[in-house]
């Protein structure tokens, strides 16, 4: 029963989203962003996530104003979500709609770190 009521919440949430996450899903969506797969408003465990890429286990969650308020229920929701191997971003609504190219580019930078520097050379005179 529990499952139904979240999936049912899921299929609400996709119908009714915000203007920040229908302007990031333009994004994300149908491969546009690195070729990568993205699934909006989708059930993990007990919780509903904005935005998922399964593949590389990567939430993207967008945050309105009500989440200033709900700051230790987002904390244990990430910690769980953390715990099952994901990582989670979290934007703010107007980060999206006044920085998009900065969202988009922290998410490509998660999904693709920056190389680590090439280890240093042996002094001089060891090895071969």
């Amino acid at each position: 029963m529990i499952e139904n009521e979240i999936l049912d919440n899921a299929k609400a949430l996709r119908s009714n989203q915000t203007e920040a996450e229908l302007r990031l899903w333009y994004h994300l969506r149908a491969h546009r962003f690195m070729d990568l797969k993205f699934k909006r408003q989708k059930p993990i465990g007990s919780y509903i996530v904005d935005f998922v890429c399964v593949e590389r286990m990567l939430i993207v969650e967008l945050d309105g104003g009500q989440h200033s308020e709900q700051i230790e229920y987002d904390q244990r929701r990430d910690d769980w979500l953390r715990s099952q191997g994901y990582t989670v971003l979290r934007f703010w609504n107007n980060d999206v709609m006044q920085q998009l190219d900065g969202v988009l580019e922290q998410i490509r930078l998660t999904v693709i770190p920056e190389p680590s520097p090439p280890a240093p050379l042996p002094p001089a005179g060891e090895g071969r």
